[in-house]
């Protein structure tokens, strides 16, 4: 068991019978009252974030949680297939397990953190940061190269649609943000 005093970020707990990861926490003393624990947490199998408050030295379930590195195989009706990069295990989740799925290449990193007592996958994470070519975007109007707050639409190799500065050329490879699928820049060949 653990305490309020515990919580750290990425800590993962039971709560209402569910697992719930620390996304945030603030420990409070008001003047007047108690001191208590302003927290926000996200539910690992639905993705939901919930805010909550709890009472200083109030004790929660932890759930001891393991990260493992898998590389991406392909996808399939069964969902994507993964392959543990140390005992070459393969097994395979869900698409709604993975945030912006559309991001993940053949070959890529991600990491999968796993309850340890049932060994299950409880949530799969990619890299901050993609590497990947873009196959399709209009050409930039002369004079509006130069400025990278003019965006336009960009296929990727992966078919996943983002925005990109008005420079960027189809066949150029470019690194994407996975947390908000956001253009961050132009890979040097």
């Amino acid at each position: 068991m653990a305490t309020t005093a515990d919580f750290r970020n990425g800590m993962c707990i039971i709560f209402k019978d569910e697992i719930y990861s620390i996304v945030q926490f603030l420990h409070v003393k008001p003047g007047k009252g108690p001191a208590f624990v302003r927290t926000k947490l996200k539910n690992v199998k639905t993705g939901r974030i919930v805010e909550n408050t709890f009472s200083s030295g109030t004790k929660v379930e932890e759930v001891r949680v393991e990260r493992r590195q898998y590389q991406y195989i392909y996808k399939d009706d069964l969902g994507f297939h993964l392959m543990n990069t140390e005992t070459f295990e393969q097994i395979n989740v869900s698409e709604s397990m993975i945030d912006n799925s559309d991001l993940l290449k053949e070959g890529q990193i991600v990491e999968i953190n796993f309850h340890t007592e049932t060994e299950t996958p409880l949530t799969v994470e990619m890299l901050p940061f993609v590497e990947l070519q873009v196959v399709f975007t209009i050409e930039g109007e002369k004079g509006n190269t130069a400025s990278s707050t003019a965006l336009k639409p960009a296929t990727l190799e992966t078919g996943a649609e983002i925005m990109v500065p008005m420079f960027i050329n189809q066949g150029e490879v470019i690194k994407v943000d996975t947390r908000d699928r956001s253009y961050s820049e132009r890979v040097k060949q």
